[in-house]
C-alpha cells in the first residue's frame, strides 16, 4: 500500500511539474492570433504549392518539441493548408508566422492554430474606402452570424451579432448590438458603439471589422460573450 501511495504522489508531482513548465506567453508558442488595441489583424492567403504543413510549438508532442518552430521534419505537423486557403496571421518568430485557420465548410467554430512559414503567405490588403453598401447584409461563419443594416442616425450602421460555441455539457454564447459610424476603412466599436473605440477601459466588448476581398473580417478582444466565445473570423455574405 505504501509503495502504491508513493507511486501516486510521484505521478502527481510529474503532472504538476509538466503543467508548471508550460508557458502560454512563450513567444515561440503559437496558440492563435492575439488581439491588439492599436493594430488590426492581417488576413493572408496561402501561396505554397502543392501544400504547406503547420509547424509545431515547443510544447507539442508532450513537451518534446523544444527546438520548434524550425524548418525540420521533426517540427512538421501532419495538418496542412493548400494554395488559396485564407488565414488570420499574427506575430512572427524568425521565418514563421502564427496563424489561425477555420475551414469555410466547417459546421462548428473549430480552429486550427499554429506556425506557418512566412514565405508561404501573401498578406491580403483590406478595402481602402468601402461604401456603406459594402458593409450591409447578413454575414456568417461557423457558429456565428452578424447582420449589418442602416442605423439611420448620422450615417450610423446597426450591427447585431450572435455567436454560439458548443461545449461538452452546454453552449456558451456571445452577443453584439451596436450603432456604429464607419471609419474610412474600418468599423470599430466598444460595447454599444456610442463610446469611441479608443476609450480606455479594463473591460467591455471591443470589436473591429474590415472588408477583405469577399470577406467581412472580424476580430474582438474576447469580452463579447461567455468563456471561449469570440466573434473573430472571416465571414461570408449570405446570399
Amino acid at each position: 500500500m505504501r509503495a502504491k501511495m508513493i507511486g501516486l504522489v510521484l505521478s502527481a508531482m510529474l503532472v504538476v511539474s509538466s503543467a508548471s513548465a508550460y508557458d502560454a506567453y512563450d513567444p515561440k508558442n503559437c496558440i492563435g492570433v492575439d488581439w491588439d488595441d492599436a493594430h488590426a489583424v492581417v488576413a493572408a492567403q496561402v501561396t505554397a504549392s502543392p501544400r504547406v504543413n503547420f509547424v509545431k510549438s515547443p510544447y507539442d508532442d508532450d513537451f518534446k518539441a523544444a527546438a520548434c518552430p524550425a524548418a525540420s521534419a521533426a517540427c512538421r505537423k501532419a495538418s496542412y493548408l493548400v494554395p488559396g486557403d485564407v488565414v488570420l496571421s499574427g506575430r512572427t518568430v524568425g521565418e514563421f508566422t502564427c496563424v489561425s485557420y477555420q475551414s469555410p465548410s466547417a459546421k462548428k467554430p473549430v480552429w486550427t492554430r499554429g506556425w506557418l512559414p512566412s514565405a508561404a503567405l501573401r498578406p491580403l490588403a483590406p478595402a481602402s474606402a468601402p461604401a456603406a453598401s459594402d458593409w450591409l447584409g447578413t454575414w456568417t461563419q461557423p457558429g456565428g452570424t452578424i447582420e449589418i443594416a442602416p442605423g439611420g442616425l448620422g450615417g450610423r450602421l446597426h450591427v447585431e451579432g450572435e455567436m454560439v460555441v458548443p461545449t461538452a455539457r452546454d453552449v456558451h454564447t456571445g452577443v453584439i448590438d451596436a450603432q456604429v459610424k464607419p471609419g474610412a476603412d474600418t468599423i470599430a466599436f466598444l460595447e454599444d458603439g456610442w463610446l469611441p473605440f479608443e476609450t480606455k477601459c479594463d473591460s467591455g466588448c471591443r470589436v473591429r471589422m474590415q472588408r477583405v476581398g469577399p470577406y467581412l473580417m472580424v476580430e474582438d478582444n474576447g469580452d463579447c460573450g461567455g468563456a471561449g466565445v469570440s466573434f473573430t473570423g472571416l465571414y461570408r455574405r449570405k446570399k
